[in-house]
């Protein structure tokens, strides 16, 4: 054991950490099952959702600062591959969530689908910690390992397992609150902090595990935080006051069959994933194919609720921008950290718990900033939060440029730029993505919630496949990261991105009235109105056998 005078940066860093997330369990187990029905002006089940989803993002985003180091030093794929396999991966796990979501709308419910998705992700997890063979560079001896087969499995169920928990998760946390409820963005904007929570002590944690002690003992740490996320969300079942349940009484036979589909869906993505080209083709055919349904739907509805649709394809178009940018957290940017920027020695993978750690820090000051502009009637509208993430994404990554310099290798980036880049990126992030969730289950008709969430998570993937490949491209033909290349693609998207952002905020206040905030209804006064009854009469939920 390394004796305590001789720790670095990144031991202190991990140590720190690991205390931290023992108080935090503490407190998560005391809080889903106490009594009382509020905490902090919040409906408990709030918090019991806080703290199931912030282990599950402990395990994902643990996982995903180790996966593009892993791909490169483990499995030693080039990093122009190893960005396009990264971004398939995190665009497969936003894609799902449309199954999943509307599984849960029809038959399910968000609650029997978060419970199977977290089980199905922890096996995916525990999965990871196998590990096979180091040095295989042969790309056939690579895949005559069973050990790459595994990994292909244990990624397959960490995609099918995210499309059955994250969009339903989601959709609770909205049942909890009467969509006039001034509470609504607010209690989002929490929750996002327990995504970004566990983010942050996952990259810590399972990123120094799996750095300096070995892949397998950082990989299985991150399946032992999905089981202690299933362990709350179970025990809080009562705060969630029956939020979640299926629509209609659901046969047990029927329920095996919706199991067994997500099964079989693991074995179409185990395929997908070792072939990443085919997925682009797959994104673009049913992305028009959700968008036709999109507008089928929004067009049987009447004139407001109609436009609120055309609204929410608006903000839903611009995700696949904004992610596109922000995704090369994980890829690009976190190879040229380890290739490029003078670290002092801490490893690579934990500088991707400097977005999350913002988010923590800055989330309730963005929560406080919306509720107090909101009560003087200046608060911005979703679709001009929208246009001001776009800015700030696109400026973090042309300050990260001036601040690179040169593009010659031999000149170290220095840290602090990469610290001003997640910084732009984590305010950009907390204008759209908190913001967003809120405005898909506020705009959304009752009837497609989850599948709008699905949709909302659908072009994100999108946005993470573009990612991937502009990741690919700073590989160059060699597939060897340039950082001349690097830093002039940065550049490029940076200009293009503000471009964008300009013409955002010009047409906001148009889509600010698509949205009739002012005749907004609560849940309970949708069930009778005209916006639920032509769906339901087209059989939005069969009675089950």
């Amino acid at each position: 054991m390394k004796d305590i005078a001789a720790w670095n940066e990144g031991d202190w860093i991990a140590a720190i950490a690991a205390v931290s997330l023992f108080a935090i369990l503490a407190i998560g187990g005391i809080i889903a099952t106490r009594k009382s029905e509020e905490v902090v002006g919040h409906p408990r089940g709030l918090f019991v959702l806080f703290y199931a989803e912030m282990w599950e993002r402990f395990s994902y985003y643990g996982m995903r600062a180790l996966l593009i180091l892993y791909l490169t030093k483990f499995w030693l794929f080039n990093d122009g591959k190893a960005n396009l396999i990264y971004g398939a991966y995190t665009s497969l796990v936003y894609i799902t969530p449309v199954l999943g979501g509307y599984l849960a709308d029809r038959w399910l419910g968000q609650r029997k689908a978060v419970l199977f998705g977290g089980i199905v992700l922890a096996f995916g997890h525990l999965f990871m910690a196998y590990e096979g063979m180091q040095g295989v560079t042969d790309p056939a001896a690579k895949q005559a390992d069973f050990a790459i087969n595994v990994f292909w499995l244990a990624l397959s169920l960490i995609i099918v397992g995210s499309g059955f928990l994250k969009a339903n998760i989601s959709v609770i946390v909205g049942q909890l609150y009467r969509m006039t409820d001034g509470r609504r963005d607010s209690a989002y904007t929490i929750f996002y902090m327990g995504v970004n929570v566990g983010a942050a002590f996952g990259t810590i944690l399972v990123g120094y595990l799996g750095e300096t002690v070995g892949w397998s003992y950082g990989f299985g740490l991150a399946g032992i935080g999905m089981v202690l996320g299933l362990i709350i969300f179970a025990l809080g079942r009562p705060a969630l006051k029956g939020n979640g349940e299926p629509p209609a009484p659901l046969a047990k036979s029927n329920e095996m069959k919706l199991y067994a589909t997500g099964i079989a869906a693991v074995g179409v993505i185990w395929f997908l994933i070792q072939y990443q080209n085919v997925i682009g083709g797959i994104l673009a055919f049913f992305g028009f194919a959700m968008l036709a349904y999109t507008l089928y739907e929004a067009f049987k509805l009447p004139r407001e609720p109609r436009q609120r649709m055309f609204a929410i394809l608006f903000l839903i178009a611009l995700n696949p921008v904004f992610w596109g940018l922000f995704e090369q957290a994980g890829g690009s940017l976190s190879l040229y950290t380890d290739k490029f920027v003078d670290r002092g020695g801490v490893p690579t993978s934990l500088f991707q718990s400097i977005n999350a750690i913002y988010i923590v820090l800055l989330g309730p000051v963005f929560a406080a900033l919306w509720q107090y502009l909101g009560k003087r009637g200046i608060e911005p509208s979703a679709p001009a939060k929208f246009g001001l993430a776009l800015f700030q994404v696109g400026l973090g990554f042309l300050v990260f440029v001036w601040g690179a310099g040169t593009g010659d290798p031999a000149v170290m980036t220095g840290v602090v730029f990469v610290f001003l880049i997640y910084l732009l990126h984590t305010t950009g992030e907390l204008c759209l993505s908190p913001v967003g969730l809120s405005a898909m289950t506020r705009l959304a008709p009752l009837h497609l919630g989850s599948f709008i969430m699905g949709a909302w998570f659908y072009m994100t993937a999108v946005g993470n496949f573009v990612a991937g490949k502009i990741g690919e491209a700073t590989g160059g033909e060699s597939g060897t990261m340039s950082k001349s290349l690097t830093l002039d693609i940065y550049s490029k998207i940076g200009w293009i991105t503000i471009g964008v952002s300009v013409v955002v905020l010009a047409v906001s206040p148009w889509v600010k009235r698509l949205m009739h905030l002012d005749t907004l209804k609560d849940r309970a006064e949708l069930a009778g109105s005209d916006e639920l009854a032509e769906p339901e009469a087209a059989g939005a939920h069969p009675a089950q056998g």
